[in-house]
């Protein structure tokens, strides 16, 4: 593609051409009209002077003598005289009374020019078109005409000149836009230079100098935009960093386990080896699918295409699921929900991750025998998902920091994932995350999801 200054300077030129054209046009024609009404006024004014001397208060001698002396004088051959003008033979005169030629230039016809009495007309006689004025009063009559060729030749002449300004100041008008353009893109040349001769892994924001309001705006998205690329890049590295830190200890704890599975003698230590080694693996898994949800709801990452579901039931079969391990820890679940329209546009399995991180903190922090209660509440524009559990909950003081990554509430822990999961998700759908008390003393977890 042609840079932007040829083709600003092709369109303005292509523009201000066809505007000249018009006007050039317009112009050619108004001028050649004047010209033309020009002529026709001295072709009048001619008439009447011929008149005048022949119609002068004369005796009849004297008259003749004069329009002796004046025929004389117009049937010289002007062409080849050093006086005369080429076109002097073709503007031709007639005077007439009645049927008498009085006088008559060098070029006239003995004929008459036309039997029109009075005015403007146009005529053609031997090959050659005339334009003739006729001016009549009584018996005598004035025929002044003058060739079409040599009219038109004059006309075209004197209108083409009219345009010769525009075409000379087209090539000069064309260097002065090249100039103008080059200079009002200088700004964008230079942040083009700055731009391409910059580092790749140089990440800091591009000079705000003073610049043109277009190129200040971007200017300012670029400079968002790296913004949002460094932040990018000091999560992945923090979070490759705080993975590679989580998963060192329990690989080294499951290391520990296979050899002493493999030192021991004795079939109950290599039983119990083996038994904390499948323990070990099962927190691995799940740490590093944990791993695996928080990496695929980064921030900057697009989530899967939005479908409705219906709320209830993705609760129900989510709780089915943890049902056994509730139970394996011998605790019940307990869902409350009304009767309402439970209809919620989500992203595809993004109520289960909610529930069984929810639900599985609360298994996993609250004592046998405890009970964990589920609530469903519908609003106008939401709909409200609250999980208590009767564990130690979280103080009010560490609530904020709980929601971040890698967090713990204490030994025997997890991850410290669960809840960082889940509002990474309520961030992803506009809802609202709220940590509180539950009645029994343990943590009251709210979502309020929006409806779309």
């Amino acid at each position: 593609m042609s840079s932007i200054r040829r083709r600003t300077l092709g369109i303005v030129l292509l523009v201000v051409a066809l505007c000249m054209l018009a006007i050039g046009v317009t112009s050619y024609r108004d001028a050649a009209h004047e010209v033309e009404e020009l002529f026709d006024a001295r072709l009048a004014q001619q008439a009447r002077l011929l008149e005048g001397l022949v119609r002068a208060p004369l005796p009849e001698a004297r008259r003749e003598a004069l329009l002796a002396s004046l025929d004389g004088a117009l049937r010289r051959d002007a062409p080849g005289t050093d006086d005369g003008h080429r076109y002097e033979g073709k503007v031709a005169f007639q005077a007439w009374r009645g049927e008498r030629l009085l006088l008559r230039s060098a070029g006239a016809p003995t004929a008459p020019f036309t039997e029109r009495r009075a005015g403007y007309g146009d005529e053609t006689l031997k090959g050659h078109k005339w334009r003739v004025f006729a001016l009549g009063d009584g018996d005598l009559r004035v025929l002044v005409g003058e060739r079409g060729d040599v009219r038109g030749e004059l006309v075209r002449g004197i209108a083409l000149r009219t345009l010769v300004p525009d075409l000379l100041g087209l090539p000069a008008l064309g260097a002065l836009l090249w100039w103008a353009i080059g200079w009002g893109l200088r700004p964008l040349s230079r942040l083009a230079a700055q731009i391409e001769a910059r580092d790749p892994h140089r990440l800091k924001p591009l000079p705000d100098d003073p610049l043109p309001r277009e190129l200040a705006t971007i200017v300012g998205a670029l400079n968002g935009l790296l913004a949002r690329i460094r932040a990018l890049r000091s999560r992945e590295k923090r979070f490759i960093a705080d993975a590679a830190h989580e998963l060192r200890t329990p690989l080294t704890v499951l290391d520990l386990h296979a050899q002493n599975a493999l030192a021991t003698e004795d079939p109950a230590d290599r039983r119990e080896a083996l038994t904390l080694l499948r323990d070990g693996l099962a927190r691995a898994t799940r740490l590093v699918g944990q791993l695996l949800t928080l990496a695929r709801l980064d921030p900057e990452q697009e989530g899967a295409p939005d479908q409705r579901i219906d709320l209830l039931r993705e609760v129900r079969e989510s709780l089915a699921e943890l049902m056994p391990l509730a139970t394996d820890h011998g605790q019940s679940l307990h869902l409350e929900a009304d009767d309402a329209d439970w209809t919620l546009t989500t992203e595809p399995g993004a109520v289960t991750t909610l529930i069984k991180n929810l639900v599985g903190n609360a298994i996993r922090h609250s004592p046998a025998g405890s009970r964990i209660d589920v609530a469903l509440t519908a609003q106008a524009r939401a709909l409200m998902l609250q999980v208590d559990d009767s564990g130690p909950g979280i103080p009010e003081a560490s609530r904020q920091q709980a929601l971040a990554r890698f967090h713990r509430g204490g030994s025997g822990a997890g991850a410290g994932l669960g809840l960082s999961i889940v509002d990474r998700l309520v961030q992803r759908h506009g809802g609202r995350l709220t940590l509180g008390d539950a009645p029994g003393g343990g943590l009251r977890v709210r979502v309020w999801l929006p409806r779309a």
